[in-house]
């Protein structure tokens, strides 16, 4: 005889039709007990919980979050302050070693989220703060409340274990830098920040240069940095390059892609290149032929470079002649992307030249987006250079005349 349904479980499966197949989300959802919400919850097809979570009152979103977390969880729901939901919320991720947080975030509640977590003993690695218009959440930072860091960080603090912040477009502008300063001081194991797309200018990088500078004596791990499209200029990155050449323990890892720098920055970028950075993207930041001229000046060591972006840099002739340059004095090179820098069709002699007398570890050259001949004698030198099987040149892979040129859009 089959069991006869229970009238919660009768009713769990209405509210589970009406939001799958209705218009809207019953506003008495939310005032279920706590005890039914969370049976509702463990019952929803991801759909139903995405339209759930969607039109729920601000107020309870955070419990939303934790009850969709992939893992079991002993967590109460109860009606409590919005403090206390975030000081669960932690608590529960510490249980499973969490990593991310939530998006739609505004300043205040970002700003609350942070101090929790100063005081809070999980163990968190990453904080992904990414697209969230918070500007000014880390006001609390600044320089008039320095006194308030500890001069020797206690142990057990959810920051202590933070490997990777993400505030990539944040809207955060040099105010914000300087109190991130501040607050970077509670991150002593952080490898990986991510400032891009955020208008922070040459003053927020000013701002920062000070960490850079202290954070080494502190055993700072930071190991990666991304500053991608932040409206910088070549006087304050020349700055920031210049500190950054000078560390007992530089970057393996340096994003500048995407600001108008211009060809005078090549010298710093010439000196920063002789340090042991691995990884350095700097497409798109308005090299020309007179900074791939200047770059090569500064290739007079042999060089720990892994893989390098100088994409868009409209760089013709002389980008083939740095790159011809750069695979002889960096051996342990991997991957290149040279794409878009309207380089004529004598180039890929030049390059195929290079390639032959490095006899390095190369994989994979980007060469998409030039001015290349479609002729038929390419397909030998092409077929000369692979890795695995693969060719290690990529060029365009059609000849149409419509196809789109340099970095235009």
């Amino acid at each position: 005889m089959a069991e006869v349904p229970s009238l919660i479980s009768l009713g769990m499966e209405a509210i589970k039709r009406q939001l799958l197949c209705g218009d809207g989300v019953l506003p008495d959802i939310y005032e279920l007990p706590s005890h039914l919400f969370d049976i509702l919850v463990t019952k929803l097809p991801p759909l139903a919980l995405h339209k759930l979570q969607a039109e729920m009152p601000y107020e309870n979103w955070m419990i939303m979050s934790v009850l969709m977390v992939p893992q079991k969880l002993e967590l109460s729901v109860e009606e409590i302050t919005e403090k206390q939901q975030i000081a669960k919320f932690i608590t529960a991720v510490d249980q499973i070693q969490g990593t991310y947080f939530d998006n739609h975030l505004d300043r205040n509640f970002a700003q609350m989220l942070f101090t929790m977590l100063i005081d809070a003993s999980s163990r968190i690695s990453i904080l992904d703060l990414s697209d969230n218009n918070i500007a000014g959440w880390l006001s609390n930072f600044n320089r008039g409340s320095s006194s308030r860091l500890p001069s020797s960080l206690g142990t057990g603090k959810s920051l202590q274990s933070l490997c990777v912040l993400n505030l990539r477009g944040n809207n955060l502008h040099k105010y914000d830098v300087e109190s991130l300063r501040y607050a970077l001081f509670y991150m002593p194991n952080l490898e990986i920040l991510d400032l891009s797309d955020n208008p922070i200018e040459d003053e927020g990088i000013r701002c920062l240069i000070p960490y850079f500078v202290e954070a080494p004596e502190r055993c700072s791990r930071l190991a990666e940095l991304k500053l991608e499209n932040c409206e910088l200029s070549c006087d304050g990155v020349t700055q920031l390059l210049d500190t950054l050449s000078s560390l007992k323990r530089p970057l393996c890892s340096l994003t500048l892609a995407d600001n108008g720098l211009g060809s005078l920055v090549a010298g710093a970028l010439g000196k920063f290149l002789a340090t042991s950075i691995s990884e350095l993207n700097i497409g798109g930041i308005g090299l020309g032929s007179a900074g791939f001229q200047e770059l090569q000046k500064g290739l007079m060591v042999e060089l720990k470079l892994v893989k390098i972006n100088i994409s868009k840099n409209r760089g013709g002739l002389e980008t083939a002649k740095f790159l011809s340059k750069l695979m002889l004095s960096a051996p342990e090179l991997v991957v290149v992307n040279a794409s878009y820098n309207l380089m004529p069709a004598e180039s890929l002699t030049i390059i195929c030249s290079a390639l032959k007398a490095a006899k390095g570890n190369l994989q994979q050259l980007d060469l998409t987006g030039n001015t290349w001949d479609c002729q038929q004698t390419y397909a030998s030198m092409l077929s000369e250079f692979q890795h695995n099987g693969r060719p290690i040149l990529i060029l365009l892979s059609s000849c149409a005349p419509d196809v789109p040129y340099d970095d235009d859009p």
